[in-house]
């Protein structure tokens, strides 16, 4: 019997040839003028042009490309490509724009020929050196970043980003006014036309890696010699969750946040950037990125940090932010809560300032307890910290010029929360008359005495003389320094409290967002291979680039949203362009101009 012979395949059609997938073309379409004017546009409104300018100076020889140039390009390619990559700046700025818009960014009108490789290959180098004219001018510690350098000379260099010297230091605050300038644009935007109405101050900080395509140090096999990353001030970033530490940077985000009892929508934007080694001036850099928003005319209301910022000194946080008139909403580790402390006698319980006499169980509540117990609280947890509330000293008054705050003592005033058989023995306060209560009504109910928790004390009671200062005033100054280091747990909400849940997980959780939307589909913040320029100043900018870009994508889709109907989609007007070549094709809101000041 002879075997059957396999069943032939149909045959091909044209059909079946016209639907078989096709590799994408190499070169994409003409990038409409709108977009170029834009970008442009952005890059003048942030003033970053002329300090690169007044800093940069007269130079001998050909102008070569501008910055200016190189920079509208960048923009251009994380637009479209989500790429922080000078060869893809390059390939959009030689192949993708139209001969006005070349000539408009101060490029040749005719670029190179594509199928002339010299002349590809002298327009990509001078687009490169003009790149890199920019970060030469930016850089307190220039030095051949295409060799590993041993770990004592890397070591050398670093400290020009940490020194005191006046040069360094110049530079150093020269490129975070340009990545201020550049990350702020937008919001400016945004606030001028009336985008931010509903933002009332409210500001999440966080910390979030940054990895660079460079290797970690690492030793030679032959001499066992440690040699140093190409990369010298980056590190290892170690992240709160239990993922691996990252190689790179680290870039500290302030954003735009509300509360859960905030009214109205706003934009979520990024309010700040900083980039620096990880885990290195935690506290600072956050401070950095606040200062700019008072003089942008924004309110302040809370700031809401994770514990990382809860261990910085209080001078180098807690203190400069409620200077800038923030208030704090933090968090604690696992050995930071419950009682932290005290100032003239009042207990500092997770943060609060709280009568000396209360309750040891209500005062250990959260000693001890890990992250989960405080993150779905039990009844039995909720039902303490509901009880703490009694105990606590209320604010009298709210900081004055020296940022000293006055507390009073819960038995005090016209309307105690507590009663207190010590407070009345000192102050001579007798009972007070016997008056007719309404059972029905809450309200006095609740003002009754018999109501109010009874303060238990020691029996006998302490002397006079022995007692602490709270007991003997209505009031207490609390002044900077009285909490020394502990000041840094203080915070203006109960901790666990509704309010305090309303306000933090809120504030963290839109943080949280903005984080994932960078590190997102179209733009990749955690991806190193789309930032693939060695050197921190270079690194610095790729990053405050796509922060901008961002910001100007997260402004554009908000608009959508909440636009008017009678407001115009777009604005014709863009640069000077002859008509015969301006490309008046539809955008998505991104060829608007800034709001007149």
């Amino acid at each position: 019997m002879s075997a059957a012979k396999p069943r032939a395949w149909p045959p091909r059609t044209t059909r079946a040839r016209a639907t078989r997938p096709r590799p994408p073309a190499k070169q994409t379409a003409q990038i409409p003028d709108a977009v170029i004017s834009h970008y442009a546009r952005l890059l003048d409104d942030s003033g970053v042009m002329p300090l690169i300018d007044a800093k940069l100076g007269p130079r001998p020889g050909p102008a070569g490309v501008p910055i200016r140039a190189v920079l509208v390009c960048l923009m251009v390619s994380i637009h479209h490509s989500g790429k922080a990559t000078l060869a893809e700046a390059w390939r959009l700025a030689a192949f993708c724009l139209s001969p006005a818009a070349r000539e408009h960014l101060g490029l040749d009108p005719d670029g190179p020929h594509p199928d002339d490789p010299h002349t590809c290959l002298a327009d990509n180098r001078r687009f490169y050196r003009a790149f890199d004219r920019l970060t030469s001018l930016l850089d307190p510690a220039r030095h051949d970043r295409r060799t590993r350098l041993p770990q004592h000379e890397a070591d050398l260099l670093a400290t020009a980003w940490e020194d005191t010297d006046r040069d360094h230091t110049r530079k150093r605050d020269l490129l975070q006014d340009i990545v201020t300038a550049l990350v702020l644009t937008p919001v400016r935007w945004g606030k001028g036309r009336g985008y931010l109405t509903g933002f009332h101050g409210d500001v999440g900080i966080d910390t979030t890696a940054a990895p660079v395509f460079a290797r970690p140090p690492r030793a030679r096999r032959s001499t066992g010699e440690l040699f140093a990353s190409t990369e010298i001030t980056a590190g290892w970033h170690h992240s709160a969750g239990n993922g691996p530490p990252e190689y790179g940077y680290s870039a500290t985000l302030t954003v735009a946040a509300r509360t859960r009892s905030a009214l109205g929508s706003f934009p979520q934007l990024a309010l700040g950037l900083v980039l620096d080694t990880p885990h290195k001036r935690i506290g600072a850099n956050a401070i950095t990125t606040l200062k700019p928003l008072a003089v942008l005319g924004l309110p302040t209301a809370f700031a809401a940090v994770d514990r990382a910022y809860t261990d910085q000194q209080p001078g180098h946080f807690a203190r400069p932010a409620r200077e800038l008139g923030y208030k704090l909403a933090l968090d604690y580790k696992v050995d930071q809560r419950g009682v932290q402390g005290s100032a003239h006698g009042a207990l500092l319980i997770d943060g609060s300032l709280t009568c000396p006499l209360i309750p040891d169980k209500l005062a250990r509540a959260t000693t001890g307890l890990d992250d989960a117990a405080i993150r779905i609280p039990s009844h039995e947890l909720t039902a303490l910290i509901t009880a703490r509330e009694p105990y606590l000293l209320r604010l009298k008054q709210s900081a004055n010029a020296d940022g000293a705050l006055r507390f009073q003592c819960p038995a005090a005033g016209t309307s105690p929360s507590v009663t207190c058989p010590r407070f009345d023995r000192l102050h001579q306060r007798g009972p007070s008359r016997p008056a007719a209560v309404d059972l029905t009504d809450a309200r006095q109910r609740a003002a009754h005495p018999a109501a109010k928790p009874r303060i238990l004390p020691p029996t006998p009671d302490h002397k006079s003389g022995e007692l602490p200062k709270i007991c003997h005033q209505h009031t207490i100054t609390l002044h900077p320094g009285d909490l020394g280091h502990l000041d840094k747990f203080r915070q203006d909400l109960a901790y666990l409290s509704p309010s305090w849940r309303g306000t933090y997980s809120t504030v963290r959780a839109m943080t949280e967002g903005l984080n994932g939307r960078l590190k997102g589909h179209d733009l990749d913040l955690s991806d190193p291979k789309n930032r693939l320029a060695h050197g921190r100043v270079a690194q610095t900018i790729l990053v405050a680039l796509l922060v901008t870009v961002a910001n100007d994508h997260f402004l554009d889709a908000w608009r959508h949203t909440h636009q008017p109907p009678d407001e115009p989609d777009a604005s014709t007007e863009t640069f000077e362009i002859p008509a015969e070549h301006l490309d008046r094709s539809p955008l998505t809101g991104r060829s608007r101009p800034p709001p007149i000041p």
